[in-house]
C-alpha cells in the first residue's frame, strides 16, 4: 500500500534543522539562574530566607578589590565597610549550618557570626597578604562559640571553660576510636595535656542539664516522675560531708608534698587511688621519696586529735 504524501509531510515538518535543538533546550546561564531563584523566593516572610537570598545578590570580591576596600575602611569609608561585609555573607550562612543542633536556632547562630565577620572587617589588615576570608573565618567561628558558650546551655559556663570543654571532647572522641573503648580521665589529661583535676571539674560542671518537668514522650508523664528516689538518709549525708570536711582540713596542714602524695594515694575528693609508682610520679619524686611523704603524712595524721572521733567510729 502506498504512503500517503500527508504523513510524508507531517515527518518532514516535524524534523528540525540542524541546531534548532540545541537552541530550544540550552542551559539558562548563571546569571538568569540566580534572577529565576530571587524571584522565586520574592514572596517570602521568613527573615532568614530574606537574609540568604540579600547574600546570593552581591558578588564575590577579587583581592584586588578587598585590598582596595579594606585601604578605604581605614580611612572611614562605611560604604567600603559595608560593600565588604556584604560581600562575604555567604561565610556567615555556611559557618552557621556548621553549628546547628548544639544549643540554638540557626537564626540565631547567623546573628551570632554576623558579629564576627563585622569585627573582622573592621580588624583586617590588607598588607599581610591574605584574603579577607580567610581572616574573617576565625572571626566568625570565635563569635559562633562564644554565642553557644553564654546562651546555648542552660547554666552558662566561662568561655575558657568552654574551650577546655571542647577539647576534652574531642580528645575523648579520638581516644575512643583508636581504644575501642571510653577512655580514662588520666588518658585524656595526659593527651589534651591537661592536668587530671581540671578534666575532673570539666566533666563535673559540664554536664547535661534536663528539667524535671521535661515530658517523656507524647504522654505527660514528667522525668521527674520516671526518677526513682533513692538519697541517702539526710543524716548519713550530713555526717559523709563532715568527715570529709574534717579529713580536707587536716590534710591542709600537712606539707605540701605529703598532702599530694596522700590524696594521690588515698583518692581524696572523689578522685581514684593510684599506687606508688603513679603519685610519685604525679608529686615529682622518686618512689622511695614517696614511701617516706607517705610514712611522715601518716604520723602526722595519726597523731591529730580532729580525726580521732572518725577513727573511733570506723
Amino acid at each position: 500500500m502506498p504512503r500517503s504524501r500527508g504523513a510524508a509531510e507531517s515527518r518532514s515538518d516535524a524534523r528540525r534543522t540542524r541546531g534548532e535543538h540545541d537552541k530550544k533546550t540550552a542551559k539558562p546561564t548563571a546569571d538568569e539562574r540566580r534572577k529565576r531563584d530571587h524571584a522565586r523566593a520574592e514572596a517570602t516572610t521568613d527573615s532568614l530566607q530574606l537574609f540568604i537570598n540579600e547574600a546570593m545578590k552581591y558578588p564575590l570580591l577579587t583581592a584586588a578589590e578587598e585590598v582596595d576596600l579594606a585601604q578605604r575602611i581605614e580611612k572611614g569609608d562605611l560604604a567600603a565597610k559595608e560593600r565588604l561585609i556584604n560581600s562575604n555573607l555567604r561565610l556567615v550562612i555556611k559557618f552557621a549550618r556548621r553549628y546547628q543542633g548544639h544549643g540554638l536556632d540557626l537564626g540565631d547562630i547567623v546573628q551570632e557570626a554576623m558579629l564576627g565577620l563585622i569585627r573582622a572587617a573592621e580588624k583586617f589588615d590588607w598588607r599581610r597578604g591574605y584574603k579577607f576570608s580567610t581572616y574573617a573565618v576565625l572571626w566568625i567561628k570565635q563569635a559562633i562559640q562564644r554565642g553557644l558558650d553564654n546562651t546555648g546551655r542552660s547554666v552558662r559556663i566561662p568561655a575558657h571553660v568552654a574551650q577546655r570543654e571542647r577539647t576534652v571532647n574531642r580528645i575523648t572522641a579520638e581516644l575512643a576510636a583508636k581504644l575501642d573503648r571510653d577512655p580514662t580521665d588520666e588518658e585524656v589529661s595526659k593527651v589534651a595535656d591537661i592536668p587530671l583535676d581540671e578534666v575532673m571539674a570539666t566533666r563535673d560542671l559540664t554536664r547535661v542539664t534536663t528539667s524535671l518537668d521535661t515530658p517523656v514522650g507524647d504522654g505527660d508523664t514528667t522525668f521527674g516522675e520516671l526518677h526513682t528516689d533513692v538519697t541517702e538518709p539526710l543524716e548519713d549525708e550530713v555526717l559523709e560531708r563532715q568527715q570529709e570536711e574534717d579529713v580536707e582540713a587536716a590534710l591542709e596542714r600537712l606539707p605540701e608534698q605529703e598532702r599530694r602524695i596522700i590524696r594521690a594515694r588515698f583518692g581524696t575528693g572523689g578522685r581514684p587511688e593510684k599506687g606508688l609508682r603513679d603519685a610519685a610520679r604525679e608529686v615529682g619524686v622518686t618512689q622511695a621519696q614517696a614511701r617516706k611523704l607517705e610514712e611522715r603524712a601518716l604520723a602526722r595524721l595519726s597523731a591529730d586529735g580532729t580525726l580521732d572521733g572518725w577513727r573511733d567510729a570506723a
